[in-house]
């Protein structure tokens, strides 16, 4: 795959502002999205690649995978 360097810096700057909001958070609390949702690494991962999916062109995203320990691992592929 070949990306722009400018449109990578962009997402990854996407990426950073959709990660704040969990970053050392109590999510159950904190986080809107997790007041209905338990906030197992899965929907971790779902809340991660439905509001990347709002910034990044159809296609783009393949999948998100969130590392909970190096031995749990979730991957989404939007599915």
């Amino acid at each position: 795959m070949v990306i722009n360097l400018t449109d990578l810096k962009g997402y990854m700057e996407v990426m950073a502002s959709i990660m704040k909001p969990l970053d050392h958070k109590n999510l159950d609390l904190d986080v809107p999205y997790f007041a209905d949702i338990v906030s197992t690494t899965e929907n971790v991962a779902v809340y991660i690649w439905e509001n990347l999916q709002k910034f990044i062109p159809v296609g783009l995203l393949y999948r998100v995978k969130v590392y909970e320990t190096d031995n749990n691992i979730v991957v989404y592929k939007g599915e």
